[in-house]
């Protein structure tokens, strides 16, 4: 058995960031920017209102308030998107919205609050004179051409992962598509004769195959393109057939076929079609964890992860290596979820000297992280892994954890789990 550490490590160092797309903007969220973004023109183009008021020149109104206001002439209006041709000069002002371009000569907008427009209720367009009841400084409540984004500048570097804000900056240049790392298709591959799709009937002796459908999602939040390829039973030519079905992905998942037993088939067919390169993690669960690559055509090698059966331990599997090949696929540098220290409700015995990830929720209580079990721990019990939000880690070396005792916690819901 190797640790997981080195089973990550061989796993990274296998997969390649995949090549770019073009692709239109709103599609691209999550994805990781493949060139550089530099801005055609300034945002703003030009100076424009930052309030609704009055564009007017400072020297207008200095010194202006409540009991000495200032009257200015009110000399045109314009609109957020559309522009006017008069100048302003002293003593007059336009009214103006917010966004709408600044007339020639205005220097500051008077928002309505500091003029008498609002007190004043027979305040109507028809309107020939304003009082300003505030002096302001030069420039205030005028947001200045390039103030945003300057023409030329880097906007968004290349790595970048867009998110909505990188979108928006990049739609506010222009941009219909961008250059991104496509997203990897991952195949997924259930095995075993005891499983039938949940489309069907369930006979005596048969189990839906809940793993082809929590490994499909848990790749589409990855950020990879989940590719169902069914379910193969324990027959090494049925397998072959079905895995060949995967070899345009980027990537193969199994689920199951990677033990000891007489019917675990996957590892021969891996052996058969390509190269095994581990095959047994010291973990729990998912000991069972082969990892390895099948020649496709034109000698191309496509990564496999040879999960257990198990829901538990192939969901786990799934987060601990899955998630972060699928990250390096796309071009992402960063793959390691949140961590916080929590303090144990329960106690978790470590018989075998392998890393246990037991599920947990995690709460917060005075200030401080605590974690308690979501119930039974068996590999085979789904519902531990929907009641978690978070995998408590128990090292090899520590061979229990007691009520009271501090461990690490990584956080599989950390947006959600509301204990920040």
């Amino acid at each position: 058995m190797i640790n997981v550490e080195e089973a990550l490590s061989r796993i990274l160092n296998f997969v390649d960031v995949l090549e770019d797309e073009e692709k239109p903007l709103l599609d691209c969220l999550g994805q990781v920017l493949a060139k550089d973004v530099y801005a055609p023109f300034d945002v703003p183009r030009q100076d424009n209102s930052a309030m609704d008021g009055y564009a007017a020149q400072a020297e207008s109104i200095q010194g202006a308030s409540h009991e000495r206001p200032k009257a200015l002439r009110i000399i045109g209006e314009v609109a957020a998107g559309s522009t006017t041709g008069v100048k302003i000069e002293q003593g007059t002002c336009v009214r103006i919205m917010t966004g709408a371009y600044l007339p020639q000569g205005a220097d500051v907008v008077v928002p309505f609050e500091a003029t008498d427009e609002v007190e004043d209720k027979r305040a109507s367009p028809s309107r020939k004179e304003i009082s300003v009841l505030s002096g302001l400084p030069e420039g205030a409540n005028i947001r200045r051409s390039g103030e945003d984004v300057a023409e030329g500048e880097l906007v968004v570097k290349q790595g970048t992962v867009l998110g909505p804000a990188e979108l928006g900056v990049l739609a506010s240049l222009g941009n219909t598509g961008i250059p991104v790392v496509r997203r990897p298709v991952v195949g997924i591959l259930a095995t075993g004769d005891e499983l039938v799709d949940i489309s069907q009937s369930l006979l005596p002796g048969k189990i839906y195959s809940s793993n082809t459908y929590s490994l499909a999602a848990q790749v589409i939040a990855y950020g990879g393109v989940p590719r169902l390829l069914g379910i193969a039973a324990d027959d090494i030519r049925q397998l072959s057939v079905a895995l060949r079905r995967g070899f345009d992905c980027d990537m193969l998942i199994t689920s199951g076929g990677v033990s000891l037993g007489d019917y675990d088939v996957v590892r021969e067919a891996l052996a058969a079609q390509g190269d095994i390169f581990f095959w047994t993690v010291r973990m729990k669960p998912g000991k069972p964890l082969a990892f390895g690559a099948f020649k496709g055509d034109n000698g191309r090698k496509i990564p496999h992860l040879g999960l257990p059966g198990n829901p538990v331990s192939s969901m786990i599997t799934s987060e601990l290596f899955a998630r972060p090949a699928i990250a390096k696929m796309m071009g992402k540098k960063s793959f390691a979820r949140p961590s916080i220290t929590a303090v144990m409700d329960d106690s978790i015995k470590n018989s075998d000297g392998r890393r246990i990830f037991a599920r947990v929720v995690v709460s917060k209580r005075e200030g401080k992280y605590y974690a308690r079990l979501t119930g039974g721990q068996g590999s085979g019990v789904l519902t531990s892994m929907a009641k978690a939000n978070g995998l408590a880690i128990v090292p090899e070396t520590t061979e229990q954890v007691d009520p009271g005792s501090t461990v690490e916690v990584m956080m599989l819901d950390w947006e959600s789990s509301g204990v920040r």
